[in-house]
């Protein structure tokens, strides 16, 4: 009896046991498995997903930006380099004119120079000739008016017809009224070309009806010209000059063309064979029109050798020579 209550005790243990094992087991299970509400887990996951699809779509879009950027600073490198090239060739440009300028504003001081000499000599000369003209002859403005027969020697050259032409015909009528009567007058142009052509050769008749068709003919008369007084004028020599006449050319102006002033002056005195100065029978007077001397400029070179070639020659064939200010009439 004693034998069977031992067994009894022992499987009731082993019962004990499985039952202890198998709480232990579901205990294991809940710790292990989820906890919590399945819904919310649910939507705990979908923000999740969404949150990391939004940041997905702003990286996408990060990414387009930074290539539109990438490119506009390649297009703005390119603009930098294209303007600095222009700047440095600004820059050579700049300095090749600053260079120019220099060169000119040299030259202008020279040319300056130059004409305030050309000036001053003949001012000096002017002063120097008008009291002894004054003393040996009939002086209208400083102008000797003794001459029996007057020749005009005319640039018509386009500068003079399109700048000077109104105040040439005012000093034309100038000219006529301090002679009321002459034995005769002839008008060519620089080159020797007769305005009237059946005069050719020989003398106008003075007459207030001649002096009218000359003024007229004046107006529109524009022949070829060379702009060179040296033609005209050796014309005027060699066909009208003769001891007994008392003869005065006229030549009106604004710029000489030729090479040589010395070569003139001389062909000149060899036509006009007599003593130097006030004794010559043909007189040489000039007015310079101020076509090429523009204001605060530097007159041109053909004008400054007009006024030196004028001045040579009325003065060593007892001219005058007249440099007009302004194209004023």
């Amino acid at each position: 009896m004693r034998h069977q209550r031992r067994e009894s005790k022992e499987a009731s243990l082993s019962f004990l046991d499985v039952i202890s094992c198998g709480f232990g087991a579901i205990v294991m299970l809940l710790i292990i498995a989820r906890v919590g509400d399945p819904a919310a887990l649910e939507e705990t996951e979908r923000q999740l997903q969404g949150t990391v699809k939004e940041l997905q779509e702003r990286l996408f879009d990060i990414r387009g930006e930074a290539v539109v950027l990438n490119e506009e600073m390649k297009s703005r490198r390119e603009q930098l380099s294209e303007l600095t090239d222009r700047v440095a060739r600004l820059r050579a440009q700049l300095a090749s004119v600053e260079k120019q300028s220099d060169d000119l504003a040299q030259s202008r001081v020279l040319e300056q120079e130059q004409l305030k000499l050309a000036l001053q000599v003949l001012s000096e000369e002017m002063e120097r000739l008008l009291p002894q003209s004054q003393a040996q002859n009939q002086l209208i403005g400083g102008v000797p008016v003794d001459s029996e027969y007057i020749i005009f020697v005319i640039d018509t050259s386009g500068s003079m017809q399109m700048a000077a032409w109104q105040r040439v015909q005012t000093e034309m009528i100038n000219i006529l009224n301090i002679y009321p009567t002459v034995k005769g007058i002839q008008v060519m142009n620089d080159n020797g070309q007769y305005m009237f052509s059946n005069y050719r050769g020989r003398w106008m008749p003075d007459s207030p009806d001649m002096r009218r068709q000359i003024l007229n003919q004046l107006r529109n008369w524009a022949p070829f010209s060379n702009s060179s007084p040296v033609e005209g004028i050796n014309a005027a020599i060699q066909t009208f000059y003769r001891p007994d006449r008392k003869i005065s050319i006229y030549t009106l102006g604004d710029d000489f063309s030729g090479r040589s002033i010395r070569r003139v002056v001389k062909a000149v005195d060899n036509l006009n064979q007599a003593q130097r100065g006030a004794d010559r029978l043909v007189r040489i007077h000039a007015i310079g029109f101020p076509v090429h001397f523009p204001p605060g400029r530097t007159p041109s070179a053909s004008a400054v050798k007009f006024a030196a070639l004028m001045r040579e020659l009325s003065y060593n064939n007892g001219g005058t020579f007249i440099g007009l200010t302004s194209l004023q009439p």
